[in-house]
């Protein structure tokens, strides 16, 4: 955890009691029937879809559109869901600009995509809101398998193989499970409490045990998990972060503060600067940005230091933090401490892909600086090779190490999105449950067995 430089510019309660509630509210409500049946029509149903293609998990989108079309939701969302368990929150922080919406033939013709997001949405939130659990379980192999992360790479993994009928233990170094999607994502894309209650649904198929505050390299071990159990998937994320290399005022990390404000029961509490700075140019400090914002903070800036078209976030996450109030600052670094904020040093993207710094400053006022300039793993599991600073994976998953699989965050390749995390877990699940059961390993993801819907 860092600790926080406080000034006297932080602080709580800075708007009315009311001002909270909708400035926090869903920045994307659902589609009402009407609206979906409209927005499902405009599909043209490609026989061979670019958007299916563009989705890392492979959803066969002009299908569950078609059941939209059709009047059969429910069948839509089990679509979904037979390939993305993590349908509905990916339905709402996916860049779908970017993967399905981005490659979607309405986006060539005519600068709209069909609302693929917003239908994926409608889909499955009638199932995953809804009661029991439409997935069951195959007859039981004997098998124990031990996940490390309940994020959405563990848990995906941890489902689909419940769904083989093997016995999961999760081990989870957080109070709550979730991972990124419960702490780490802005609360205004996941309202209601949405990232707890997708879990409790994940976790009714059976079969999966969850053991919080279980961190490994302390209360577990890679060497003992690998020891008492047939199989190892590691999908803990990335919980270390990287440093700044100065001390600014009011200065922490934006994981962390995202962190707290979506665990907070009471949003008037939460203190945030008047002008608050914060460095990095990805989804993280998009999310600490707006939110800051949303918090009544006066003034918000982004600082990154190379040009608008390399950051990190999307063009559509890049607006929304521009219509939000936020303030863009490309090609600056931080440089040191000023008086009553931090100086940033200006650079130039060269053409080689190098960066010159140009030996120019300039000086933005800041009573809160927020990093998001990126996260690493907080230990190295023993015995595992690297790649890049994130553990080296081979196909499906498949570690340096025998019987030991990863995902997610933590693993080498992935473009570090929840829906690639969702993607690998389930790729590593089918693979371990081919090595336990001495089946071939299948050319790509196929269903769990017995499922009704």
């Amino acid at each position: 955890m860092t600790t926080t430089r406080m000034t006297p510019g932080i602080v709580p309660g800075r708007l009315a009691p009311g001002d909270y509630a909708a400035n926090f509210a869903d920045v994307a409500p659902p589609l009402d029937d009407h609206e979906a049946r409209v927005a499902a029509d405009r599909c043209y149903f490609c026989h061979d879809a670019p958007c299916i293609t563009a989705c890392p998990t492979g959803i066969d989108i002009p299908l569950f559109i078609r059941q939209i079309a059709t009047g059969t939701p429910d069948a839509a969302g089990m679509t979904i869901l037979h390939d993305n368990i993590f349908g509905g929150m990916c339905a709402r922080v996916c860049p779908t600009e970017t993967l399905c919406e981005g490659a979607c033939v309405r986006m060539e013709a005519e600068g709209r995509p069909v609302e693929i997001g917003a239908l994926q949405r409608y889909a499955t939130d009638g199932i995953v809101l809804g009661e029991g659990h439409p997935f069951r379980r195959g007859a039981p192999t004997g098998k124990r398998i031990a996940v490390v992360g309940a994020g959405p790479a563990g848990l995906s993994c941890a489902h689909r193989l419940a769904a083989k009928g093997h016995e999961v233990v999760v081990f989870e170094a957080r109070p709550k499970p979730g991972g990124l999607n419960e702490y780490g994502i802005a609360s205004y894309k996941a309202v209601d409490g949405f990232a707890a209650a997708e879990v409790e649904w994940l976790l009714r198929i059976g079969g999966i045990e969850l053991r919080t505050g279980a961190v490994l390299g302390e209360a577990v071990t890679l060497e003992t998990l690998a020891a008492e159990y047939d199989a190892v998937f590691l999908g803990m994320g990335l919980g270390g972060v990287n440093a700044l290399g100065i001390e600014a005022p009011g200065q922490r990390d934006a994981v962390e503060f995202i962190a707290e404000l979506r665990q907070a029961a009471d949003l008037a509490t939460l203190p945030v600067g008047r002008d608050v700075l914060v460095i990095g140019g990805g989804m993280t400090a998009v999310d600490a940005a707006v939110q800051a914002k949303l918090l009544g903070a006066e003034t918000v800036t982004i600082a990154y230091r190379r040009g608008q078209d390399r950051m990190g976030a999307s063009g559509h996450e890049q607006d929304h933090a521009v219509t939000s109030g936020v303030r863009l600052m490309t090609n600056v670094v931080a440089a040191r401490a000023g008086d009553g904020g931090v100086v940033l040093g200006r650079t130039e993207d060269l053409p080689d892909g190098g960066m010159l710094n140009t030996g120019e400053t300039v000086s933005v006022p800041a009573d809160m600086v927020l990093t998001a300039i990126g996260q690493k793993l907080a230990g190295v599991p023993e015995g595992l090779a690297l790649d890049g600073g994130k553990i080296a994976v081979t196909g499906p998953g498949r570690t340096s190490r025998a019987g030991v699989w990863a995902g997610g965050d933590c693993a080498a390749g992935g473009e570090d999105l929840t829906v690639t995390a969702v993607a690998q877990g389930r790729d590593a699940a089918e693979d371990i449950h081919a090595h336990l059961t001495g089946g071939a390993t299948p050319p790509a993801p196929v269903d769990a067995p017995d499922m009704r819907g």
